[in-house]
């Protein structure tokens, strides 16, 4: 799909056209076990059914399904795994050094129109060798993924190239909601959506639930796509990933729009905005 040698174009050209992190093609396997990738794909799913599940429940819940496992290995893999439980309260603790965060601005507000809010969110992805992350950004009101990107990196990189397609395709929304993830605080990150006139929203610490459509979007991903392949490469989960993607946005029934796809609602209730506009 990408040519090292190619006469005309670099490598980092030829990621941007295929909207590839540049990361992601120099994919290496990550250097775990096959137990802990075993280990790490049991935990992935334990934790989209029970997410308040922190380190101590989710070692116990592998101890009495037979797995020898103490605390120690379990936090180092949730935090891999970039796994955060929801908690009864918002956690108070500090987020990366010199990131600064923003108060969560969406408590009893109306979401009633596309690129009012959109959020976005990192992810896991199991491999059979290894595992890369996805960020995607997504429309609230319409539960729209509007661009994503993967690496085998958590470096903030690929998510403000996702967040700059979205933005180059669609406009940039009134509030941006997200985790308080240090890719998500980078200065790269919030300095991008200041220059276009986004208000910053985010979630308390270890409070996944306030980005609650996201999270649903990864549960429906990863059991109607990616837990049903062993991907080898980067550009296999890519190309499964996308394909996803595409019947996720135009063909998917969604029940919080009576059975329309998201795309379909974007695109259709944009239109009519913009009509009402030009007729006021």
């Amino acid at each position: 799909m990408i040519e090292k040698n190619h006469p005309s174009l670099s490598v980092g050209a030829q990621c941007r056209l295929l909207s590839i992190a540049r990361s992601s093609f120099y994919y290496e396997l990550m250097g775990e076990t096959a137990m802990n990738l075993d280990l790490m794909v049991v935990i992935d799913k334990q934790f989209l059914e029970t997410p308040f599940y922190g380190v101590q429940q989710m070692t116990w819940h592998l101890r009495n399904e037979g797995y020898v496992v103490n605390y120690k290995r379990i936090r180092r893999l949730m935090r891999l795994m970039r796994l955060m439980p929801i908690y009864q309260s918002p956690d108070t603790s500090r987020p990366a050094k010199g990131h600064k965060t923003y108060p969560y601005l969406l408590g009893g507000l109306r979401v009633e129109r596309p690129n009012q809010v959109w959020c976005a969110d990192i992810t896991y992805i199991p491999m059979r060798r290894g595992f890369l992350y996805l960020v995607a950004i997504m429309d609230w009101y319409t539960r729209k993924v509007l661009a994503w990107r993967i690496s085998n990196t958590l470096e903030a990189d690929f998510c403000v190239e996702a967040l700059n397609e979205a933005i180059h395709k669609f406009g940039p929304p009134e509030i941006m909601n997200t985790d308080q993830g240090s890719q998500l605080t980078s200065f790269a990150w919030t300095d991008r959506l200041k220059r276009v006139g986004t208000s910053i929203s985010m979630d308390g610490k270890g409070r996944c639930i306030d980005n609650i459509f996201i999270e649903r979007l990864w549960r429906s991903l990863k059991y109607e796509c990616v837990y049903l392949h062993a991907w080898e490469t980067g550009s296999q989960a890519r190309v499964g990933i996308e394909r996803w993607i595409t019947f996720y946005n135009h063909q998917r029934p969604h029940t919080a729009h009576g059975g329309q796809p998201p795309a379909v609602v974007y695109f259709n209730r944009n239109e009519t905005d913009q009509q009402v506009q030009a007729v006021a």
